[in-house]
């Protein structure tokens, strides 16, 4: 999956760059869901963005592949926009949301969105991309109405407003029943109430990847509504008494599985709408309502939502790049690690749990929308290393799902009050870990987190975890994607160690720590890969390390996962025939090639994301190029980071070689631009590689200030010579944690040429 940056762009002197100046929001992808282009705060509640196509999940009972580019509702090659909704995902690999969609018009009614072929049979518009794209704004001209549309929002309201080129009878249609991933039977139910000439009220639930959803929603209009008509496009054949009055025109309620409504304002030259968003009630949209956006002003509200992005990037100070592109990729990437998790609670502190009862946080924000099985790699230590009282409250927000879970389990992927077990592992324990080990000063209740670590990390119903525990590997014909389980697990086994060993619980660290070397039980010597096994222990027969489907590997191949163990890379390389022999492996991972037909139906992944048969679209990849630091020959992972940082991001169609899949991809790409990544996260150090910037400085949360500066550095000099920390030089390719929160200088000195002895005291 790639995408597309807005091309708005204010310039500076050359090598300084101004971080909101420079933030590019996707608008775009040409093959899949990435990145909505709409209108977000730093992880806001709403993320209010277009939606080009009403694309179904399936059609006539069979999955639709073409709805997988629709992931987060828009795609640049569109030449229409359905609306606007309020809620999205951001470059995930699967999909729902879309809620609460919002279209202005003029003439009669239109009750259907059209489609693209012939979008003036619908209310949807044509549109040009003459649009503007900024953190937190966006605007676009749509044709058919002729108006000017624009987004801005606060953390749980989304702004409207809309300029009509003639003054003539206006009015909204109010979609309730579309959504992003939309099948037969996802709505399930939906109401609305007008409450006077400017307030709307309502809900929707829906069951779909989070099967027990509900969005309550208060809309207030700057003009009075002079006449309105409520239609259920799905009626029921049962109509009750309310068949003895006309519910369609001017009836102040509306319930039915396909509620839509137009909205008339009469000759409105420019009319705002704030739309409120809660899981919790009616009631708290109408709060959150009053509380963030009491009155309509949209210019105040896009005021406030650039200081808020400005402060969120005011972690980076006098940074300078090569490039203005690696200006671009930097501070793009930046903006896209903070919309993925979102806030999920209203103003008073009250959210929707896992059990769809009513809780308070109480002392924490609760958030949502955690990708886990991606973001436990990049994304989360970035958060823990530069935004640690966010990570921290969802670190809390995990252990109440976890409080909340009649399984006794941490979250694999949280969605809306709602666990779509998507994808595997239990990554939860991971991210826990890692803020325990680096001491998180936000953390509150270390004790629990071990305890649901344990209970999640034992639940035999979970995805071969009995068969795991039994015999110590999953078993192929037990469950499928066996050994990406198995390695997986083994990491995760190795995190609770590391996270019971800080709380001085041997016994319970010894325990994991055994289990965290299962990982050598699905390695095959005879081919040299990981390989899956069957119930019986031999090794699976037909076996392919190319091939990613049925051979016991998800979102990879034997070839990425056999590097799979980023817990224990010293004795992988011992497993895999030691230094030399595994540097060669390495090497052909990188410079082979990988024929098209092994990922032609692999939906997230094309040529433009593949380097060799190294996949850095797919996650379990995004540890590799740092494997070289353990080995003889440290170099080439400085080599290699760079030709990733510029083979796989780019400011083209094809800016991005996967998903961003929660903020993984661009977390991945800042941590490298600066010259350190967590290799292992539940580890207290970071490996160390060739940064992309020249100087950068960062202001961390505890108040020191850490800098970074490689003066030397251009395209051509991208190897190490030395590196220095407070003016002493470091002596291996590794920088530890409490290092960097300590602050001063991290100084890079770089050359065109491998230095060998570069981490030796010479």
């Amino acid at each position: 999956m790639r995408f597309f940056y807005c091309l708005f762009i204010l310039t500076t002197a050359y090598g300084q760059y101004r971080p909101i100046e420079h933030v590019r929001p996707l608008i775009g992808t040409q093959d899949a869901g990435h990145t909505y282009p709409g209108a977000t705060l730093p992880f806001g509640a709403i993320q209010l963005s277009p939606d080009t196509d009403t694309i179904p999940f399936a059609v006539n009972g069979r999955y639709q592949p073409d709805v997988y580019r629709y992931c987060a509702g828009y795609q640049y090659n569109d030449s229409s926009i359905v609306g606007f909704s309020h809620t999205h995902f951001s470059g995930t690999g699967h999909s729902d949301l879309g809620d609460i969609l919002i279209m202005p018009n003029t003439g009669p009614i239109q009750w259907n969105p059209g489609t693209s072929a012939e979008p003036q049979k619908g209310y949807r518009s044509k549109y040009s991309h003459q649009e503007i794209a900024n953190p937190g704004y966006y605007g676009v001209y749509l044709d058919e109405p002729k108006v000017f549309a624009e987004l801005t929002t606060t953390t749980r309201v989304g702004v409207h407003k809309y300029r009509f080129d003639a003054q003539e009878q206006t009015h909204l249609i109010l979609d309730l029943t579309h959504g992003i991933y939309n099948y037969e039977g996802k709505n399930v139910w939906c109401f609305l109430r007008v409450e006077n000439d400017t307030l709307i009220t309502g809900y929707k639930q829906t069951n779909g990847w989070g099967r027990t959803r509900t969005v309550y929603f208060a809309i207030a209009t700057s003009q009075p509504i002079s006449t309105y008509h409520i239609k259920d496009i799905r009626p029921s054949s049962y109509k009750g008494f309310w068949r003895k009055f006309d519910t369609e025109n001017n009836f102040a309620e509306g319930a039915g599985q396909g509620i839509k409504a137009a909205l008339f304002f009469g000759a409105a030259n420019t009319l705002e709408l704030r739309v409120a968003i809660s899981g919790v009630s009616i009631e708290g949209a109408l709060l959150n309502l009053k509380t963030e956006a009491p009155i309509s002003d949209f210019t105040a509200y896009q005021s406030l939502a650039q200081v808020q992005w400005e402060k969120a990037f005011s972690i980076v100070e006098n940074a300078e790049f090569l490039s203005l592109e690696d200006a671009v990729n930097f501070y793009t990437s930046w903006y896209h690690t903070l919309i993925g998790s979102t806030i999920y609670m209203d103003v008073d502190g009250k959210y929707r749990g896992l059990d769809q009862r009513i809780h308070q946080a109480d002392g924490f924000t609760n958030y949502t929308t955690f990708s886990l099985w991606d973001t436990y790699r990049a994304e989360h230590p970035f958060l823990n290393l530069f935004y640690p009282e966010q990570n921290a409250s969802m670190i809390e927000s995990m252990l109440q799902h976890y409080n909340q879970s009649v399984h006794h389990m941490l979250p694999i992927w949280s969605h809306y009050a709602n666990e779509n077990w998507c994808m595997i592992g239990y990554h939860a324990v991971s991210v826990l870990a890692d803020a325990v080990i680096k001491n998180n000063p936000y953390l509150k209740h270390t004790k629990r987190y071990l305890d649901a670590a344990h209970s999640t990390a034992n639940q035999r119903f979970y995805e071969g975890l009995g068969a795991y525990l039994d015999d110590g590997f999953v078993a192929e014909d037990v469950s499928g994607s066996s050994v990406s389980k198995t390695l997986e697990y083994a990491y995760d086994d190795w995190c609770i160690a590391q996270m019971a060993k800080k709380m001085n619980n041997d016994s319970l660290a010894s325990y994991y720590l055994k289990r965290s070397n299962n990982f050598k039980n699905v390695y095959d010597a005879g081919s040299g890969f990981m390989r899956p096994r069957m119930s019986s222990g031999a090794f699976k027969d037909s076996f392919d390390p190319l091939s990613t489907h049925d051979q016991g590997f998800i979102e990879g191949n034997a070839w990425n996962y056999s590097f799979y163990a980023p817990h224990a890379p010293y004795e992988l390389i011992k497993l895999m025939g030691g230094d030399q022999k595994f540097i060669t492996h390495l090497d052909s991972l990188f410079t082979m090639d990988l024929p098209d037909a092994y990922f032609a139906q692999t939906e997230d992944i094309m040529r433009e994301g593949i380097i060799g048969n190294y996949v850095h679209g797919n996650e379990p990849s995004h540890h590799i190029p740092y494997f070289y630091n353990f080995t003889s020959q440290p170099w080439k992972t400085q080599e290699k980071t760079r030709l990733i940082l510029k083979d796989q991001y780019g400011e083209t169609s094809t800016g991005m070689g996967g998903n961003d899949d929660c903020g993984q991809m661009s977390a991945w790409y800042i941590f490298s631009a600066l010259g350190f990544y967590p290799f292992a996260p539940g580890a207290t150090y970071y490996c160390l590689t060739s940064p992309l910037v020249k100087k950068a400085t960062l202001q961390l949360d505890n108040g020191k200030t850490l800098q970074i500066s490689a003066p030397e550095n251009s395209s051509k000099n991208i190897y190490i010579q030395r590196v220095f920390f407070n003016t002493k030089r470091l002596t291996s390719p590794f920088i530890e944690h409490e290092q960097l929160l300590m602050g001063g200088s991290l100084v890079f000195e770089m050359g065109p040429r491998p230095n060998k002895n570069a981490f030796q005291n010479k």
